[in-house]
């Protein structure tokens, strides 16, 4: 059977090259990206500043709509920011940690660069941050990441899909018993859009981040925000900027926010960034969201199978509710047998206590999922793994 999202291949060039298995990490650029990036020098080489007022302005706005079908929310609710880390720093300068609720709620297993901002942050605005840990190190358990959450909540601040185990937390069990509690949900789905349905409106998130960098195949500096239409009026970032401002040329001493998700924005936006990040996510959204789920859920679950085939230690839930696109999986010489893929055109990365994951994505071929553990077995049977001993390993 002809698998209908093979025809999308050709729009990135990377796969005629090499066994592209990281979209985990960084999706497969689209062919059109040398054209956005022209039209963006070309503005820049013809108009000068006059740019601004051709476009350039509103691009964190532009793009922000079309991120918007991907995650459930409607034109006008998502904005582009430069990472997810300020993304949600900017989040957290907005909550008031006085009249008893002081505490922010993450996980052990979150990304580390949005915990270390916000456990840097918390104690200079009166806050605290609990941590709730992993009983296995691969994901969180639903019930106790709800006892967490108390009277004294005011952020729960957790990634949708943990980025070593692709472990999927159940964003509508913890939006609705977060909201119970009196407490704000901001998701990290850095890891989730694109690979998996996102639909901030059932799930009730009041605040949502990500980014085009990986399963959008955007490149890097198109991160996003979402906040719900509640959320976009009832709260305002301390962490802010000037296209944030209602009259941002009005250069006025007093900051007065900007309706909408506007007052969202910060500083000058990263306008090549945003050139690059249109054409990914309008190839996910032809692909279609749940046939990408769909491919994702048969592929990840073909390359359990030949790793436990294997006697290799699988870093992923075998519950496809709980598992998102990526399977790492231990096999001896981790970090040297991930040197000598690379060696051998199959891209994929390594983390350490993880092993090796691999991220077939839409434009995967099944004959790809097979090569990347075909080729292991070689590596590992001829040795070929200890001319890399000494090689540093790429952690991507």
């Amino acid at each position: 059977m002809t698998d209908p999202l093979l025809r999308f291949r050709d729009e990135f060039p990377i796969l005629s090259r090499c066994t592209y298995m990281v979209s985990n990490s960084l999706g497969a650029m689209p062919r059109t990206v040398p054209e956005r990036l022209a039209e963006y020098t070309e503005a820049w080489a013809t108009h000068g500043v006059r740019a601004w007022a051709k476009g350039w302005w509103e691009m964190p706005l532009t793009v922000g709509d079309a991120v918007a079908p991907l995650i459930g929310a409607a034109p006008g609710e998502v904005a582009m920011a430069p990472t997810v880390t300020l993304a949600q720093a900017a989040i957290l300068s907005a909550m008031d940690f006085r009249g008893g609720r002081d505490t922010i709620v993450m996980t052990a297993l979150d990304f580390p660069s949005v915990r270390y901002a916000l456990e840097q942050l918390a104690p200079k605005l009166g806050a605290r941050v609990v941590v709730v840990p992993s009983e296995d190190g691969m994901g969180i358990a639903q019930d106790r990441l709800h006892a967490a959450i108390d009277d004294r909540t005011a952020l729960v601040s957790v990634s949708h899909v943990l980025f070593r185990s692709a472990y999927i937390i159940d964003a509508d069990a913890l939006c609705a018993h977060a909201h119970a509690m009196g407490a704000v949900v901001a998701l990290d789905a850095y890891h989730s859009v694109g690979v998996i349905p996102v639909d901030v409106k059932a799930s009730g998130a009041d605040f949502l981040t990500g980014g085009v960098l990986k399963w959008l195949c955007g490149g890097p500096g198109g991160c996003f925000v979402y906040a719900s239409p509640d959320a976009r009026e009832r709260f305002a970032p301390a962490l802010t900027g000037w296209q944030a401002h209602q009259r941002p040329f009005a250069f006025e001493e007093s900051m007065a926010y900007a309706p909408g998700i506007a007052r969202w924005l910060g500083g000058t936006p990263v306008v090549p960034a945003l050139y690059a990040a249109l054409d990914g996510p309008r190839l996910v959204r032809e692909a279609g969201i749940e046939r990408v789920r769909a491919k994702s859920i048969r592929q990840t679950a073909r390359l359990v199978a030949l790793a436990e085939e294997r006697g290799y230690r699988v870093h992923a839930p075998r519950d496809v509710a709980r598992r998102g696109g990526t399977v790492a999986f231990d096999v001896p010489h981790g970090a040297e047998v991930a040197q000598a893929l690379l060696a051998r055109d199959v891209v994929i990365d390594y983390r350490p206590g993880a092993g090796i994951r691999v991220a077939p994505h839409f434009y995967t071929t099944d004959d790809e999922v097979e090569r990347v553990v075909g080729e292991i077995d070689g590596i590992l049977a001829t040795g070929a793994w200890k001319a890399f001993a000494d090689v540093r390993p790429t952690v991507t």
